[in-house]
């Protein structure tokens, strides 16, 4: 067997989310955040996001075979909240760290003014390489990420499972998209800038005879349902935490 039907997650809104959004309304240079990215928590709305989507998986719980998660913890939280008491049977829940978040390096907790003010070279940089092929000094490009996960998809679309969630972040949603459909740069561009990956949001793809499918994108329908909010917090991929 092989995976053919993945459901890809975001993870529900983090604190650094809320925190990002602020800096930036507020023109501040840094976001004030005092954690390492990999220890970002839910937000107290984000929690609400991951019980919402416990709601959409007690009635896909039977069409999932695998849950694959990135370590981080936002996302290994809305993964916990979502799945509650009700634990997965034979089901692994895999935790691999190529699902992570981008790094982003220098520009780690800087605003777009931020950036303009303390690296103005990177900005000069990123509009002459683009925003796929710019890698901030210590951080990654999305071709980076996208390279990590053909790793992952390699490893993990070969196993026993059938249909499979990951959870994850935004770019890794987006760039899955981009390895799976595929999508070439240009196209890929096009995308992001017309579609944000809602937070705790679903996105479905599936394998045909002629390749990969989107089935849904970025689906909040559960967290409307359930009075959940539904929250974007798409800022700059380059400047701001997914």
């Amino acid at each position: 067997m092989a995976v053919t039907e993945l459901w890809l997650v975001r993870h529900g809104e983090s604190v650094g989310n809320v925190a990002a959004t602020r800096a930036h309304a507020e023109g501040l240079d840094v976001i004030p955040l005092d954690l390492r990215d990999a220890d970002v928590p839910l937000s107290s709305t984000g929690e609400d996001q991951a019980r919402a989507l416990g709601e959409w998986l007690s009635g896909h719980r039977a069409e999932i075979d695998a849950y694959w998660v990135s370590p981080y913890l936002r996302a290994r939280q809305t993964l916990d909240v979502g799945l509650g008491d009700e634990r997965p049977g034979a089901e692994p829940i895999v935790v691999d760290e190529r699902l992570r978040d981008r790094e982003l390096g220098i520009l780690d907790l800087l605003t777009m003014q931020g950036v303009e003010r303390f690296h103005p070279e990177e900005m000069e940089r990123r509009r002459h390489l683009g925003k796929f092929y710019h890698r901030p000094p210590g951080g990654e490009s999305w071709a980076d990420v996208a390279l990590r996960l053909r790793s992952f998809l390699r490893d993990a679309l070969s196993g026993p499972e059938e249909r499979a969630m990951i959870v994850a972040h935004d770019a890794v949603v987006m760039l899955l998209l981009y390895v799976l459909l595929p999508l070439d740069e240009a196209e890929l561009l096009d995308f992001a800038a017309a579609n944000t990956v809602d937070n705790a949001s679903v996105t479905h793809v599936r394998l045909t005879e002629t390749g990969w499918e989107l089935v849904e994108f970025s689906s909040v329908g559960h967290l409307e349902r359930e009075g959940a909010p539904v929250t974007e917090h798409a800022g700059s991929p380059d400047v701001q935490p997914e």
